[in-house]
């Protein structure tokens, strides 16, 4: 260390070593105005009128933009602007897109699996799904399953348990489902086939029309907060529940492996805890506004609420057994998936049953 002659330190040592820190204290910054901005692009699958979904996507871009200090800015476009909504997939694997929201089972038809990450009949609710992703091995099953993909998957919000669909006639037995005409996608869909019902495929944009001309005579959308703003309510007065073939709103967040990667780990870690905190915050959300909506359906625009009967539901089961066995049979990835999804159920349902179930029994004076 410098010193004066009197063993003191000197005044010039002092202003030399105070002008040499604030040099470098305004070096940092300067250093990190040059550093290029890292520009990523989002799409969704979700049109702007289904609140939920399009929203939360939105708040990811926002949160990881503003989580990096402006080092990463993440540009969101509206589904259809970039690429068509059932190309997002692709679009993320290939890099056209860095990062895509979504619902793994849209994508049924090319990964089959998928749809165990989103919602299975019968299967997970919302917080036993978390549980079995973050606890039970189900994200290490799914990032295997994206891989070949060059897509890395995120758990990207959560629309809670959804509803049973809204029907243009009253469901009172199995042969009033023989030849309905039903918008249903993924292993619900399958279910309701083997059921008697036809599942037709309709874009979003075009559900509401489809179910006002005819060519609709019952249609499985999101919530009662995206339905509202849907007008489902309009054309088909009864609305079923429960929901036994979603009972799980899982959204999922794809990005891309090789953008990712390419990430210093800081901003990794920025954009998985900026996807992270969105599947709370929509749950929260999504609860919240789904008993809004709910009451208002009932109470302003008259809608009836009806439960499937015993019939169709012991019918249901049944089906879902039968359609979700072949992944069991396949082997490979799809059985272990099969199996860690059903392990999770065997797992969680009791406790569940002893907790959360006879709780909401005892407060409602069921028990």
């Amino acid at each position: 260390m410098g010193s004066g002659t009197d063993g003191t330190i000197s005044r010039r040592h002092v202003l030399s070593a105070a002008g040499a820190g604030a040099a470098s204290v305004l070096a940092a910054p300067a250093l990190a105005q040059d550093s290029p901005t890292i520009e990523w692009k989002m799409t969704t699958i979700w049109p702007s009128v289904v609140p939920g979904p399009a929203k939360l996507a939105k708040r990811i871009a926002e949160r990881i933009s503003l989580m990096s200090g402006g080092r990463m800015r993440v540009r969101f476009f509206e589904a259809g602007e970039l690429v068509p909504p059932g190309e997002v997939f692709d679009a993320v694997g290939s890099g056209t897109v860095q990062m895509a929201h979504s619902a793994s089972f849209f994508w049924d038809r090319q990964i089959p699996e998928a749809a165990f990450f989103s919602a299975i009949p019968f299967g997970l609710t919302p917080i036993e799904h978390l549980a079995w992703i973050e606890q039970g091995g189900g994200q290490e099953l799914w990032d295997d399953l994206y891989q070949s993909f060059g897509i890395k998957p995120f758990m990207g919000g959560n629309s809670g348990i959804q509803l049973g669909g809204w029907f243009r006639k009253e469901v009172l037995s199995l042969n009033d489902l023989k030849g309905l005409k039903m918008r249903m996608p993924g292993l619900g869909g399958e279910v309701f086939q083997r059921l008697g019902a036809q599942q037709v495929s309709v874009p979003f944009n075009d559900i509401k029309s489809a179910l006002e001309h005819g060519l609709l005579d019952a249609v499985d959308y999101l919530d009662p907060w995206s339905d509202i703003s849907a007008g489902f309510h309009e054309i088909a007065p009864y609305y079923y529940a429960p929901g036994f073939f979603e009972p799980n709103g899982s959204g999922e967040i794809l990005v891309s492996l090789l953008a990712l990667d390419g990430l210093p780990e800081d901003l990794k870690a920025i954009v998985s805890c900026a996807i992270a905190t969105e599947n709370g915050l929509s749950l929260a959300e999504s609860n919240w506004m789904n008993a809004g909506a709910l009451s208002q359906l009932q109470n302003e625009y008259g809608v009836r609420i009806r439960l499937f009967p015993p019939e169709i539901l012991e019918a249901a089961r049944d089906a879902s057994w039968h359609v979700l066995r072949r992944f069991k049979d396949r082997g490979g990835i799809s059985e272990r998936i099969y199996l860690s999804y059903f392990e999770a159920v065997n797992r969680l349902a009791p406790w569940n049953d002893v907790s959360q179930s006879s709780f909401l029994n005892a407060r409602a004076g069921k028990g």
